[in-house]
């Protein structure tokens, strides 16, 4: 038997499996978390602020082509 239905017949090995390769998961350091999430914050802040840059000179040109406004 293989697959899933392996894996409900003898739970014990399934556990020990996921411990074996946890263990050969290369974690990252302190130092590369920060940085990595950093990036993160910094890329998501430069894309909203050029979405919404984008957003307002399309509702500008919107605006003037069709003459109304607020």
């Amino acid at each position: 038997m293989t697959g899933v239905a392996a894996v409900w017949t003898n739970p014990v090995k399934f556990l020990r499996d996921v411990r074996l390769e946890a263990t050969k998961v290369t974690w990252p350091s302190r130092k590369e978390t920060l940085v990595t999430t950093g990036l993160v914050f910094a890329l998501s802040t430069l894309a909203a602020v050029f979405f919404f840059v984008a957003d307002q000179v399309i509702g500008l040109a919107i605006r003037a082509i069709f003459g109304f406004g607020f």
